[in-house]
């Protein structure tokens, strides 16, 4: 008996040793026929002899026998998630709120797996128990399914009590294998690898699990200075040694440059990879400046997750509801069935106007295409066809404001207005758009706060803002009003009257007259009286003022109540002067348009942008044939690829330094 229970532990050691070197190395030692040969002879040995059979066994790779539910696990260490960012800006301000705090640092930079969270706890070397993450405290006991994975290490061949934490996940390759033969069974296809993955871990059989393929990279370990371990990517190293399976791309960097240059590397990279990856992860590597930056209740101050622009995503649409803005323009507007787009949940989109609905062939509950608009705003694309099921209701365009009831009226080829000037919906939008942080920026006025002064009759106008200390004894009664929040607002309202007169301009709602167009009239005219006089021969001159604008400009003070609305704000207080910088003239800045990228040493973004608009130009976001400059700094996005494919004037950072330096 004691040869055969040596013989077991033997074959066990010679299987996962060609386990690892197989699918953590990609270089096996032995054949597939002597690792079958060998399997074969293990499993015959273990059912003759059960009580010999190790619990970590290489058999158990095959699924052994089903459980009745997942048991609950308790983190010793919370798996808390990481914060997101989605562009290059926010990856700066994360370096710089690291910076700020007084440190210094590496970082390491590594592939964010589209996969399932995992840890894997071991004593003694052998693997006790694997967790899903679960709400960050408490996951699910999931070592039944985890032991079929053939890159987690049963025995680590080491006496050693360990946790390790990674990720869970399937290639494209076997998800697409796998989709063929649910096809061919005529069962549903899988929709995508994080859910294939999350899927077959969850199976109550692991037999199930085990036919999926599943695949780990190991990313974490959680306590790595109890092992003598002072820095992120020893760790990793370590867990290598271990006998994990660690990515290769991880990246020690050295700073913000190094990381933009991984994330242009790997963001060129994604669609060549056999595993989908949705972003980047960016660590701090020194342990102890980890501690010392710790955490907020949600999310580690010295990690991040970059997420790749988000791909079109499908969801159904539910309904479509139409709302009316401050001009009083109806717009329809999709509700959705709630999917995440880009780190945010998408319960609505706009669909512009009836040609757009139409033109889309949408109807209510088909299966749609969303995206976000410039990764910002949410969009349906399309509608998809071929999914529907026949109970789907064609789009139809309403008649009258769904507000008041006014008919409808049609401005133009496709849009349409509730043109009654009293409705409830039109007055509380150009409110809101009164108090808004670009218009007169009244803090603590948010939409549901002016749509409740509404109803309650203390704003009605916006003259009535002023007025809104006449009710304060009323407010502090209202629940959720205290005395000092009411204070703080009435003290912003008062502190509104001094802002330069661009904000007021741009709060006024002139028809198609943004708040940068606003700070250009008043710069222009400097000061609102001057501005109302202004005939349309004189705007149309203005650079970035066209015909429709300079007509809209003409038509709106012309109108007897704005100009009553204006006196009526200047005798309660309200400023009508520019108060900004004069703006200069200077052959090099003015009237031309700019693109900033990368980092400029001497200057930052900020003080570039409002050293370019003093002297009359513009800083934009895209490249494109209408700019004239891109300024160039260290690490440049593909902003400056761009520029150079369209012939676009680059200025690098010596350059620019000399015109400045010449001002």
């Amino acid at each position: 008996m004691e040869d055969v229970k040596k013989r077991i532990e033997e074959l066990t050691k010679i299987l996962n040793q060609a386990n690892y070197e197989y699918y953590n190395l990609d270089n096996p030692s032995i054949t597939d026929q002597e690792y079958d040969k060998y399997l074969r002879e293990l499993i015959n040995l273990e059912e003759k002899y059960p009580d010999y059979a190790d619990p970590n066994s290489p058999t158990k790779r095959v699924g052994g026998e089903a459980i009745d539910k997942f048991n609950k696990v308790r983190h010793a260490i919370p798996m808390i998630s990481l914060s997101n960012v989605f562009n290059e800006e926010e990856i700066r301000d994360f370096d710089k709120r690291i910076r700020n705090a007084g440190f210094k640092p590496e970082y390491v930079c590594e592939l964010k797996i589209d996969g399932l969270s995992v840890s894997l706890h071991y004593e003694h070397g052998k693997l006790k128990f694997a967790a899903t993450r679960g709400d960050g405290v408490v996951g699910e006991d999931i070592t039944h399914n985890v032991k079929t994975i053939k890159t987690v290490p049963l025995d680590l061949g080491k006496d050693i009590d360990i946790e390790v934490r990674g990720e869970i996940y399937m290639n494209k390759a076997t998800l697409e294998k796998l989709n063929r033969e649910r096809e061919a069974k005529g069962e549903v296809k899988l929709q995508n690898v994080r859910n294939a993955a999350a899927g077959s871990i969850r199976q109550l059989d692991p037999k199930v699990a085990a036919k999926r393929h599943l695949d780990t990279w190991i990313y974490h370990l959680p306590n790595p200075l109890d092992y003598g371990i002072t820095t992120h990517f020893e760790a990793l190293n370590y867990m290598k040694e271990l006998g994990f399976k660690v990515n290769p791309a991880s990246k020690l960097v050295g700073d913000i440059n190094g990381i933009l240059a991984y994330i242009r590397e790997y963001t060129e990279k994604r669609n060549t990879l056999p595993y989908e990856i949705d972003g980047i992860v960016i660590k701090v590597n020194d342990i102890r400046m980890q501690q010392e930056l710790g955490s907020t209740v949600k999310y580690p101050r010295w990690a991040t997750a970059y997420k790749f622009p988000a791909e079109e995503v499908l969801t159904k649409l539910i309904d479509i509801k139409f709302t009316v803005g401050r001009t009083g323009q109806v717009t329809p507007n999709a509700v959705l069935e709630p999917v995440l787009v880009m780190g945010s949940t998408i319960r609505r989109a706009t669909l512009h106007n009836e040609d757009y609905c139409r033109s889309l062939d949408l109807r209510i509950g088909d299966v749609v295409s969303i995206k976000k608009a410039g990764d910002v705003i949410p969009e349906v694309v399309e509608a998809k066809p071929e999914r529907r099921v026949g109970t789907e209701r064609p789009f139809e365009m309403i008649s009258t404001c769904p507000i008041c009831g006014s008919s409808l009226v049609k401005k133009g080829n496709v849009d349409y207005f509730c043109v009654n000037d009293n409705c409830p919906k039109k007055n509380i939008e150009s409110l809101i758009h009164f108090a808004s942080r670009n218009a007169m920026n009244i803090d603590g006025l948010g939409d549901e706060i002016i749509e409740d002064f509404y109803n309650e009759g203390f704003i009605r106008s916006i003259p009535d803002f002023y007025h809104l200390k006449d009710h304060r004894e009323d407010i502090i009664e209202l629940e959720g009003y205290g005395n000092k929040k009411v204070s703080n607002l009435l003290l912003a309202i008062e502190e509104s009257k001094n802002n330069s007169v661009e904000r007021l301009i741009f709060g006024l709602g002139i028809s198609g007259i943004g708040s940068k167009n606003a700070k250009l009239l008043a710069s222009t005219y400097k000061d609102i009286h001057s501005l109302s006089n202004a005939t349309y021969e004189e705007l149309i001159e203005i650079k970035d003022i066209g015909d429709v604008l300079a007509r809209n400009i003409v038509n709106f003070f012309a109108n007897p109540s704005n100009i009553e609305l204006i006196n009526t704000l200047e005798d309660l207080g309200v400023n009508m002067k520019y108060l900004g910088a004069e703006v200069k003239e200077n052959e090099n800045f003015t009237d031309k348009k700019f693109v900033i990228t990368g980092t400029i040493s001497f200057m930052s973004r900020d003080e570039i942008k409002s050293l370019i608009e003093s002297y009359g130009g513009k800083c934009i976001d895209s490249v494109s044939k209408r700019v004239d400059v891109v300024i160039v700094g260290d690490a440049p996005g593909s902003k400056y690829t761009k520029a150079i494919e369209l012939g676009i004037v680059i200025w690098n950072e010596n350059k620019f330094k000399e015109i400045v330096d010449s001002l």
